[in-house]
């Protein structure tokens, strides 16, 4: 037989007050003599002393704050964090929505302790009159308890402290009864309340409400209106079945809910009610937060920022411990990026190569003295795994341990200029020359590397000069002109451990990560000076701004500020910049790449007219082609290369000719010339745009520009033609095979070109052998020729010299 009405309000009267004497029994049971006055919060001093006794310790950790990462111009680039969240004061709050939350949770804060008694019996019989869940009957003190135990088990990942954290069990209640008793002896109710609108989960991923207030309204907390804020304090209770972006007559029928229970407490008047119940949820102004780079304006930027961050130790001592601070600390980080000059890069190399191309260019830019990154583009600029596409996750100028991939890009002839600093910095001037023969063989030759001398005798080795310039010339022409065969004796002349230790100075590292001077496969190979290594762009373009610097070296950094939530400036990642190579060195080299850009370097020479310097580069079979340059005031270098993952360029279907003559989605058709694509192509047009409004700078005048060293010759008297080479050439000095017409059979060893005496450091030293005799000139018939039967005159060295070679006569050449 059924209830009636009256009987069925009775029996739930009656099973209200039951629950209601059942838990305070269990609080009894529990041994909390905790006095009913405490509990009402009358006569909190008199129950100090019995409430003193309850163990009531509880942490309240500061709350996860979302970090920001900023542009120069203060826009945002990025946030980072595990829950959105950005903690506002109360003042920052509006007072609506403050009424609203207490209204519909605990609309008697500011009269009772942590406990009410009164609104948690009313809330019962409410709730059970309605047969639903309208009133909470846990104070807000309490109720913040339960959300800090809950959010710090969920950013430990224990799902059972979570669950422990949400069970309806009188242990769980009490529990959190000891610790809202202690924590409003700490902190007053503003304190609370601020904290508790700032850790409350408003659904749909937000946390606090001032990133609710973002998110669902698209503004600030102390915005927001009467039925705004009606709405996110309705959520609080069932933040997922209330959500307004998945539910929105759910989440309506809530809000009017808290605005009637807002117009019988008269917060509101009957007319806002009628007003505020008629509004609807606007849909188009849900705004849905960025985590991460891969939503990022520049994704890849954001990449790099991110992983600097994660190697900063002022963030914490471990890598965890640094992905907390940068998710939850509320970091605000403020970086050099300038939009308009990575704009003009991206756009350089949009307009060159396309995202689809199988091909891959990149951009980067460097200030030089501070290490600043202005701007650093890729022709795949959309970061996603959809290869179809032309998404990526590789941030392909970059190192590995910065976003980048493993593969890097060999660096061709720019590494050119990196063996030019070596010479000069011991002692080699601009003024040596060398037969820059093409081809050259040095098959045999001896070369010196960082762990000893080494005979290039595993295979032939005859490179050519690709620009068609050969013959004898000096640095500057042979820098001009790009002359591989002028560098391989440069690089001979001086050893590859130079080399090696001014790529490592310059801050040049290997795409695998690994030193370059510990590599095996570079440190005994003569192609090092042609760029054979693969290396990450980004550290080419922070060699080439040490050159810019006058020699001070600094690592590429991207962030300028860091501060944490309370204002506190943390240490941010430093370009640790220091000198590296001599003023001297660096004048030289920038006073020989200044050349370039009337050779090789033309196509990308500024329409300007200001200093600038710059170096090309190529590879064999055209797989990459490069422009270095530089002017005092930016570094960039831009590349174009082959994507060896993708057909015609992957292993099996390597495509003749490499780059050259490729045609290109955007139109373009490559030249395969490091001055046509990456420098006219690409380095020209970012460099114009980004250096539009910089006012020229001049670079210094190079003062030692051919003085060299003045050293005396070695004794060599009595040695093989072979140990006499070696100590001459360890001295500094190069030896060079020359022949000459003498009386002695060809291929015999006459001497060397001198003996004694002081000459400049790395001056030429000619291994002179006989040519046999001179040919005897045809007689004319009305007279003889010049030289008639006169025999050529033996060489200075090869007639007066008795201890030629030891003494070995008729020594063949090699």
């Amino acid at each position: 037989m059924p209830l009636s009405p009256k009987r069925a309000g009775s029996v739930a009267y009656s099973a209200a007050m039951f629950l209601v004497v059942s838990m305070v029994a269990g609080l009894l049971v529990a041994g909390l003599a905790v006095p009913v006055a405490a509990m009402a919060g009358v006569g909190g001093r008199a129950a100090e002393k019995t409430v003193d006794d309850l163990p009531q310790a509880f942490e309240t950790p500061p709350q996860p704050v979302k970090s920001k990462v900023t542009m120069a111009n203060g826009k945002t680039l990025a946030y980072f964090f595990d829950q959105d969240r950005t903690y506002v004061k109360l003042d920052d709050i509006a007072p609506i929505m403050r009424q609203a939350q207490l209204a519909i949770e605990d609309h008697r804060y500011y009269q009772h302790g942590a406990i009410d008694v009164t609104g948690t019996i009313r809330a019962l019989l409410t709730n059970a009159a309605s047969g639903g869940v309208s009133q909470g009957g846990s104070s807000i003190t309490q109720q913040y308890v339960k959300m800090v135990r809950i959010t710090e088990a969920q950013l430990a990942g224990d799902e059972k402290g979570v669950k422990e954290a949400q069970d309806d069990t009188y242990a769980r209640k009490i529990q959190e009864l000891k610790y809202a008793i202690g924590l409003e002896k700490k902190l007053s109710k503003d304190q609370i309340l601020e904290r508790y609108l700032n850790i409350a989960y408003y659904g749909d991923g937000a946390y606090g409400v001032e990133a609710a207030s973002q998110h669902y309204f698209d503004k600030h907390a102390k915005d927001l209106n009467i039925n705004q804020a009606a709405m996110l304090a309705g959520l609080v209770q069932s933040p997922d079945a209330d959500n307004p972006v998945q539910h929105p007559q759910a989440a309506i029928a809530r809000r009017n809910v808290v605005l009637n229970r807002m117009a019988e407490l008269n917060i509101i008047t009957p007319q806002q009610l009628a007003s505020a119940t008629k509004a609807g949820f606007h849909q188009d102004k849900v705004q849905n937060p960025q985590n991460g780079c891969i939503s990022s304006q520049y994704p890849f930027l954001c990449t790099y920022v991110y992983q600097s961050l994660l190697k900063q130790p002022s963030l914490g001592k471990t890598e965890q411990d640094r992905i907390n601070t940068i998710k939850r600390g509320g970091l605000t980080i403020e970086t050099a990026i300038d939009p308009k000059t990575q704009d003009a890069a991206q756009e350089a190399v949009s307009n060159y190569v396309g995202p689809k191309d199988p091909v891959i260019a990149t951009m980067s830019m460097i200030q030089p003295g501070t290490g600043l990154i202005i701007g650093m583009a890729q022709s795949r600029p959309v970061m996603g795994n959809d290869a179809k596409k032309g998404e990526t996750y590789y941030s392909y100028p970059a190192p590995p341990d910065l976003g980048g991939s493993s593969g890097g890009f060999q660096s061709g002839s720019t590494f050119k200029a990196i063996t030019m600093a070596a010479a000069l910095e011991a002692g080699v001037p601009p003024s040596k020359k060398y037969n820059a023969k093409s081809p050259m063989d040095f098959t045999g030759t001896t070369w010196k590397s960082c762990d000893g001398s080494f005979v290039l005798g595993d295979k032939h080795y005859a490179p050519k000069n690709s620009t068609g310039v050969n013959g004898v010339m000096d640095m500057r022409k042979a820098a001009k002109y790009s002359v591989n065969t002028y560098f391989l004796q440069l690089e001979h002349t001086i050893g590859l451990c130079p080399v090696l230790k001014m790529a490592e100075k310059l801050g040049v590292k290997l795409a695998s990560g690994e030193p370059i001077s510990e590599s095996p496969a570079y440190n005994r190979s003569p192609s090092l000076t042609l760029g054979v290594a693969n290396i990450a762009p980004l550290s080419l373009a922070e060699a080439y701004a040490t050159f810019a610097a006058r020699g001070i070296h600094c690592d590429p950094i991207i962030i300028d500020k860091i501060t944490n939530a309370d204002g506190k400036e943390l240490k941010a990642p430093s370009a640790n910049c220091k000198r590296v190579i001599s003023e001297d060195v660096a004048d030289g080299v920038n006073d020989i790449l200044q050349g370039v850009m009337t050779g090789t370097g033309a196509p990308a020479a500024l329409p300007d007219g200001r200093p600038e310097a710059g170096k090309t580069g190529t590879t064999n079979d055209n797989q990459a082609v490069w422009f270095a340059g530089y002017t005092p005031d930016l570094a960039g270098v831009a590349s174009v290369a082959e994507d060896v993952t993708r057909k015609p360029f992957r292993a099996g279907h390597v495509r003749s000719g490499g780059l050259e003559y490729y045609h290109l989605s955007t139109g373009v058709t490559l030249q395969a010339t490091g001055g046509g694509d990456a420098g006219a192509g690409i380095w020209k047009p970012a460099m114009s745009k980004a250096l539009k409004d910089v006012d020229p700078s001049k670079f210094a005048d190079y003062k030692n520009k051919d003085t060299a060293k003045m050293v005396d010759l070695p004794d060599v008297h009595q040695m093989s033609i072979k140990k006499a080479t070696n100590k001459l050439e360890d001295a500094g000095f190069s030896v060079v095979p020359t022949t000459q017409y003498s009386d002695q059979p060809a291929g015999y060893f006459i001497g060397f070109s001198q003996y004694d005496g002081k000459l400049p450091k790395f001056s030429t030293i000619y291994a002179v052998y006989s040519a046999g005799p001179a040919p005897q000139p045809k007689k004319d018939k009305k007279s003889n020729s010049d030289n008639g039967g006169k025999k050529n005159k033996k060489s200075d060295n090869g007639g007066k010299n008795k201890k030629n070679d030891g003494g070995k006569k008729g020594k063949k050449g090699g």
